[in-house]
């Protein structure tokens, strides 16, 4: 066993004693592994926070624990219906260590997770997840710190988008004018939208702000969602870009970086089944204002990824990883040909959430 992730395991209010720790998962942003321990004790999940990508974890602690406790308060099961924070022995949220920050939940046993929605029935219960999530943070009235600065913010987004473009660093501005087109001709409709969410026209809630599929927890004896887990990015926004943000991924039929793009369309089935599983949920808490422009924000997150995508080719690629020089080209064209997509079957998205909302 790692002495070191061993040391750094004991700092914490954990039962019984440890047997072994283990790497979880690939870890594209946190170091992540299984803590297990002896006889009838719970196992644990250990995790490095990656203070690069998030430069507040003591705030994003903060903001974990009182999102669960909120959580815990309301539902049947509270230890596998939300996550468990566990403290360290004197009671911080965190061990800090080297310069790395430390945390534990208490993992939850007999559940599964999936990579992908690859048919309608899993996005429908992806729907329930965060529909159920928001739900029950629907009266949550405390601050939540702003752990990553403008986060789906398009105003914030169009302050460093001309920033980068007015600097040009990479030199490659003038081969771009097409694409830099694409995002100037909607600069007027999605900051648009975005000034009735800073005017409080669409209300602000608990988000997620990552809702991929590998983010909804299954029971596994009844295949039922457990809760929604990585809760790392939790913030005060518009509910809207959690919705968002799980169209432009659920419905996308070919890659995020596909280099063909007759590969990517919107699913209009994906997005009524998303749709249907979320408001499955949410819909009695929801606004007017919410619901008129639920179809809208697929629309929004995909064009800001388009946006950020592109900024990032502009800016030399300092952001994003990528595998080859054009990555974030790609993955720009990808993007826009989604939402083209979405643009194009927007009335009929409109239609479905009318249809699903009036039932």
């Amino acid at each position: 066993m790692n002495e070191k992730l061993l040391a750094i395991a004991n700092q914490f209010a954990i039962e019984g004693n440890i047997a072994s720790i283990d790497a979880l998962g690939e870890g594209f942003i946190n170091d992540t592994y299984i803590v297990k321990t002896e006889g009838e004790s719970p196992n644990y999940i250990l995790q490095r926070k990656n203070h690069i990508v998030f430069p507040d974890v003591p705030g994003m602690m903060d903001n974990i624990l009182a999102v669960t406790e909120h959580i815990k308060a309301k539902v049947a099961d509270p230890m596998r219906e939300t996550l468990t924070v566990v403290p360290t022995l004197d009671g911080k949220l965190y061990v800090e260590s080297e310069g790395n920050f430390w945390a534990v939940c208490i993992f939850i046993p007999d559940t599964i997770t999936y990579d992908r929605a690859d048919k309608p029935e899993l996005a429908y219960q992806g729907g329930v997840g965060i529909g159920r999530f928001q739900a029950l943070l629907a009266d949550f009235d405390k601050p939540l710190n702003e752990t990553i600065k403008g986060f789906h913010n398009i105003r914030w987004r169009f302050e460093q988008w001309d920033a980068t473009i007015a600097a040009d660093p990479a030199g490659r501005v003038k081969e771009l004018a097409e694409e830099i087109g694409w995002v100037e001709s909607r600069r007027e409709e999605m900051l648009g939208f975005w000034s009735l969410v800073e005017n409080g026209t669409i209300p602000t809630h608990v988000t997620h702000n990552d809702t991929k599929i590998s983010n909804i927890l299954f029971d596994r004896p009844t295949g039922n969602v457990l809760c929604a887990i990585d809760l790392d990015t939790v913030m005060s926004s518009t509910s809207l870009n959690d919705f968002g943000d799980a169209i432009r991924s659920y419905t996308n039929t070919g890659a995020e970086d596909d280099k063909c793009l007759e590969n990517v369309e919107m699913s209009i089935d994906m997005f009524r089944a998303y749709t249907e599983g979320y408001l499955s949920e949410q819909l009695s808490t929801m606004s007017p204002s919410e619901l008129e422009w639920l179809a809208f924000a697929g629309r929004y997150i995909t064009f800001e990824q388009v946006l950020r995508f592109l900024m990032d080719y502009i800016d030399g690629d300092r952001y994003y990883k990528i595998a080859y020089p054009d990555h974030n080209l790609v993955r720009t064209r990808a993007q826009y040909k989604l939402l083209q997509s979405m643009e194009r079957q927007y009335p009929q998205m409109q239609a479905i959430v009318k249809e699903l909302a009036s039932k």
